[in-house]
């Protein structure tokens, strides 16, 4: 079987990465990329660069990487879809609901194969915490929370941190659960004097009835990725900045110390950090996409998914403006 052919639009700091495993990536070619501004990074690696989307159709692709900018999505994807391309846009999918709504419908109509890069969900850690969720080894789910902060990124201009870094909390708690949101109340507030804001503070419940938390901002020298879930027999605490997942159990030997025993509440089981392969999630997810096209089983975010991280996120920002609870 010939390969995919495939194509990239968005040449910037993630394009680059694109880029990289499209071109390495089994099974594909990688025909072309383009960019209005230029191969900035020099990624092309001898492939013609073009201007615009328009030109990346011409080469008769399988399917278009999209990492242009998020305000772009939509006009992008809808040209995509009305040439039968198969697509995969950088997360959120679309700067708004109602431009998410329009791109999974034109996807959906045309039959064709549409995602959303939230790479989080290929982090080694979370997928290990996925897998065993569903084995049993949390039991019921209680809590999920998680903390996403760092510098501000110099390269984001058209969104805030909600939609931009708080698009992956949503996400991967949705995933990792299995279960949808149906309230979020949040808080925010804009530091450096851009238009967006570039802090939150979020809670929110589940179906299932797990409630979550979500602490992200731009405004810190720490770099933290931490997502802590809390069951009936423990936790996990999945760091994804390295990709590691520890299991904290609850004990099982009775304190028989008063003062130890009320102090400490739930009591202390074994801890293990477990081993695991660490494949880089960029490469993982595009080998997702790419089995999807080719109609087989495959794990990818996709485009009605996206739309629901996409209102949360909205609700999010809607609830710090009002003060008020939002509940789908």
């Amino acid at each position: 079987m010939a390969d995919l052919r495939a194509g990239l639009i968005g040449l910037g700091m993630m394009g680059r990465h694109h880029a990289r495993v499209l071109g390495s990536l089994e099974g594909v070619e990688l025909v072309a990329v383009a960019d209005p501004a230029g191969d900035v990074h020099g990624v092309a690696g001898g492939r013609p660069v073009l201007s615009s989307i328009d030109e990346l159709i011409e080469q008769k692709l399988d399917y278009v990487m999209v990492a242009a900018p998020t305000g772009l999505h939509e006009e992008i994807g809808l040209k995509l879809a009305a040439a039968g391309v198969h697509c995969m846009v950088e997360k959120p999918l679309a700067h708004d609901t109602e431009s998410s709504e329009r791109l999974a419908k034109a996807f959906a109509d045309a039959g064709l194969v549409g995602a959303v890069g939230h790479i989080e969900r290929y982090n080694p850690a979370l997928q290990q915490a996925r897998a065993r969720i569903e084995a049993g080894d949390l039991g019921d789910l209680y809590q999920v929370a998680t903390r996403r902060q760092g510098p501000f990124p110099g390269r984001i201009a058209d969104v805030g941190v909600v939609k931009d870094l708080g698009t992956h909390d949503i996400d991967l708690t949705a995933w990792v659960t299995q279960q949808t949101f149906t309230s979020v109340s949040a808080r925010t507030t804009t530091r450096s004097g851009r238009p967006h804001e570039d802090m939150v503070a979020a809670v929110g419940q589940l179906s299932k009835g797990t409630i979550t938390s979500h602490l992200v901002n731009w405004l810190s020298p720490l770099k933290e990725r931490t997502t802590v879930i809390t069951g009936e027999k423990g936790a996990f605490i999945a760091d994804t900045l390295h990709a590691d997942l520890t299991f904290y159990a609850n004990g099982s030997v009775q304190t028989t110390w008063d003062d130890v025993s009320r102090f400490r509440g739930v009591s202390e089981g074994d801890m293990v950090r477990f081993a695991f392969a660490k494949p880089e999630p960029l490469r993982t997810e595009h080998e997702q996409f790419r089995d999807a096209v080719l109609g087989k089983d495959a794990d990818i975010v996709t485009m009605e998914q996206g739309l629901a991280t996409v209102k949360v996120a909205e609700a999010m920002i809607e609830s710090a403006k009002n003060g008020t609870v939002i509940t789908f």
